[in-house]
């Protein structure tokens, strides 16, 4: 298999339009790398630069170590699975999976070998000798891998694959990409707009925005040390709240004032915190990081009105205001909750996160590390 390294890649389309900016990429030989973030960030335009199917405007590609500005898709030695599958109809599953290597004039025995040994690897052995329309969109998906199997390409590149799946069938079939990553032990960059795929699925995650790279790293490393309010947010599930708060000092501690609530941050916050007193800061605790406290207030509790109980049996999610703001929480199932109902929790400050209103950047030094 291979590296794939992106040095400053950029693309522009005309009008000045920057789709991508200063993209600095490492994907190791047998990583799996998940390109995320919303709609318009620059993740599927990055992957077709890397593919060979939009022109580089600015930087360098390598594949395994070889320069791929200027070398055809065809000579890349990729396979690109798409969110449609990109199946012809007429056509058997066999055909499908077969048809890249007769283009390529393989040898027919070897042709076989190969389309029934992926076949093997997927599951559809069986459904060699269907067309797509006699097959479900999880299977299809399934030929999709298998004709990028049988090339026996140096990186495998995925645009969404499980968009088009329903919430189970993405659940397994994360689950089969994962194992067939780990079976094949191959390059992979994977592109979604799904956090949980992103986070489930990667050995490392390249977080994207407007174009431009926020952060990379392993998927609990961008949990617990976000970078900045936009990868704090968009990672994790329900997001992190940010509540706005002003930094304050009395008697020598340093407090969070929010009007409804007043939070001592724990020692090693309160040192960083101390040079943004009488400013206002965000904020940040997940949801699962609230504790509930059902015999009322305690110190460096929130007060919170309930507007929203949704029960999801494992546990409770609760939309919440404080002030004027809003927040969620994740509680355990045996709590009953009502709606207009004023309760209390304790965040886990140990866990807290903190933002600079200005830059949106972490306050903590061990944000990324």
């Amino acid at each position: 298999m291979a590296k794939v390294e992106l040095k400053g890649i950029g693309k522009v389309y005309e009008g000045n339009v920057r789709a991508v900016d200063n993209a600095n990429i490492l994907v190791d030989d047998k990583e799996f790398v998940v390109f995320v973030g919303p709609s318009g960030c620059g993740k599927s335009t990055t992957l077709r630069m890397v593919a060979g199917l939009e022109d580089i405007s600015e930087g360098e590609l390598y594949i395994d170590g070889e320069l791929m500005n200027d070398v055809p898709p065809k000579d890349r030695n990729i396979a690109m699975v798409f969110q449609n599958y990109a199946l012809y109809p007429h056509m058997t599953v066999y055909d499908n999976m077969a048809f890249g290597l007769r283009i390529k004039k393989v040898d027919k025995a070897e042709i076989d070998r190969r389309v029934h040994e992926a076949a093997r690897i997927l599951d559809i052995e069986k459904f060699l000798d269907r067309k797509p329309k006699a097959l479900s969109g999880g299977q299809r998906q399934r030929v999709a891998v298998g004709r990028a199997i049988v090339r026996n390409p140096k990186v495998f590149l995925f645009d969404e694959p499980l968009s088009n799946l329903d919430a189970k069938l993405r659940v397994q079939m994360r689950a089969e990409l994962s194992d067939l990553h780990f079976r094949l032990n191959a390059t992979m960059i994977y592109v979604t707009h799904d956090q949980v795929e992103a986070m489930t699925m990667a050995n490392k995650i390249v977080v994207m925005k407007d174009g431009k790279v926020q952060q990379i790293g392993a998927p609990l490393e961008l949990y617990n040390f976000p970078i900045n309010k936009f990868v704090a947010g968009f990672i994790g599930s329900p997001p992190m709240n940010f509540l706005s708060v002003k930094v304050t000092e009395s008697g020598g501690s340093i407090l969070l004032e929010e009007g409804a609530f007043s939070i001592k941050p724990i020692p090693a916050h309160a040192a960083e915190l101390k040079k943004y007193v009488g400013k206002e800061i965000f904020f940040g605790i997940r949801p699962e990081d609230l504790h509930y406290v059902p015999e009322g207030p305690k110190e460096s509790s929130l007060k919170v009105k309930i507007t929203v109980v949704e029960p999801l049996g494992a546990d409770t999610t609760l939309w919440l205001t404080t002030g004027t703001q809003s927040l969620v929480a994740r509680t355990e199932p045996q709590f009953t909750f009502k709606v207009n109902e004023t309760i209390h929790f304790i965040p886990k400050l140990e866990k807290a996160r903190y933002f600079s209103k200005e830059t949106e950047l972490s306050i903590l030094p061990n944000a990324g590390a």
